[in-house]
């Protein structure tokens, strides 16, 4: 499966000095690149791939550590779960839209 996650703190520590909250959020980023799970971190989300109860650990301990530096987190999920499919569709997915475009 791949889940892209974006986790949103609000207020307590997790304010940086300019009003962003990257200092925040790169603690949920410390999180998934230890999970040792193939992820991509953009902009606005970030994806990870693997089965059920390991991504979902991870979500719920990038949460976890956003929490501790806000008292309000949100988070947006969204899961593309294809059975058959567990494992080096991050870059599949893409590759065979690009295939597409080189038409």
């Amino acid at each position: 499966m791949i889940v892209a996650f974006s986790i949103s703190p609000s207020g307590g520590d997790a304010v940086d000095a300019d009003g962003g909250m990257s200092a925040a959020v790169a603690e949920a980023v410390r999180v998934v690149r230890a999970s040792g799970l193939p992820h991509q971190t953009t902009a606005m989300f970030t994806y990870l791939e693997g089965d059920w109860d390991e991504v979902m650990a991870v979500v719920k301990q990038a949460t976890d550590a956003v929490a501790a530096l806000a008292p309000r987190v949100g988070l947006v999920l969204k899961a593309d779960i294809r059975a058959g499919h567990t494992e080096g569709e991050l870059a599949g997915k893409v590759t065979r839209v690009r295939a597409h475009l080189d038409d």
